[in-house]
């Protein structure tokens, strides 16, 4: 009979050793770091070995516990995989709900680069500006645009760039000042008065003028609008970069806003099959240059 210690034990183990952190696993698993810690505790003592060391922030491996860590992570990796075989949905189906703008204008244009790496996996992308809620989805990960606070589930930061308005090139030689602006019509990507904020941030004096767009429309036709030049687009650097980059789009003054951030939103799976393991990684590593420095996740 194999002598085996309480899965979740293993897997409250398994998740600190690799964030080197309590805390880190607790968000990553869903319960609470003292819920970490008992269960990794109640392992030692099953053992009978220490795996962590207490250091005066946080906790790091010790010799036994990297040696343990090396050995458990893999075999809790091929009994997922294994799950996922036998399983409905199987392996290599992986279904990502994402923000229409953010779909159509940044990550489809990349997901030819992860199916060279991963061509393995069959890559459902469902564009939706619906909560999400990634179970009620029957979704891998979520991808949604959050201007204060994140759900209260596992995710990660993807981009937090900043908004700049930007318009045709033929619309933006015509423009000499941002209180020109006024007198166009504006679109912009997110909710709220983002333009009342953007003339604030310019010194342009509003009183009296409207600024709330004139025309409300889904984002998605907002920014091919903008491209008619039918209007101005405020909008962050993330969904627009490639606009900018092939000269569509040309930025206007150098005013900027921070204003909300998109954001990774993992499911029940996400640790549980080869698939979604592969796309965070890849995903986390091609949004790095759309995150400052000091908030890069851990892949």
């Amino acid at each position: 009979m194999r002598q085996l210690p309480p899965l979740n034990a293993l897997r409250a183990f398994e998740a600190a050793g690799r964030h080197q952190s309590f805390v880190a696993a607790g968000d990553e698993l869903g319960v609470s770091h003292s819920s970490i810690s008992r269960h990794v505790r109640g392992l030692e003592a099953r053992l009978g070995v220490a795996l962590f060391a207490d250091m005066p922030r946080g906790v790091r491996l010790t010799a036994a516990g990297e040696a343990y860590l090396g050995e458990v992570t893999p075999a809790l990796d091929r009994i997922a995989d294994a799950t996922a075989r036998v399983s409905e949905r199987g392996e290599g189906v992986l279904t990502v709900s994402s923000e229409p703008l953010f779909a159509l204008r940044w990550l489809v244009r990349r997901l030819p680069e992860f199916e060279r790496i991963a061509p393995e996996v069959e890559l459902r992308l469902e564009a939706t500006t619906d909560l999400a809620d990634v179970s009620r989805h029957a979704a891998d990960f979520a991808i949604r645009f959050y201007k204060s606070g994140v759900p209260d589930r596992p995710t990660d930061l993807l981009a937090d760039m900043p908004i700049h308005a930007c318009a045709a090139p033929e619309l933006a030689r015509r423009l000499r000042s941002p209180e020109d602006l006024l007198h166009q019509r504006r679109f912009q990507d997110r909710a709220g008065d983002m333009w009342g904020l953007w003339f604030e941030k310019a010194g342009v004096d509003t009183q009296g003028i409207r600024t709330e767009p004139e025309w409300r429309m889904r984002t998605a036709l907002s920014c091919e609008a903008a491209l008619c030049g039918q209007g101005v687009f405020l909008a962050g650097s993330e969904v627009v970069h490639d606009l900018l980059e092939d000269g569509r789009l040309v930025p206007l003054f150098d005013v900027s806003l921070h204003k909300g951030s998109y954001h990774l939103v993992r499911g029940e799976r996400d640790r549980q099959t080869r698939a979604a393991r592969v796309f965070r990684r890849w995903l986390l590593d091609v949004t790095r240059d759309l995150r400052p420095r000091h908030d890069q996740p851990d892949g």
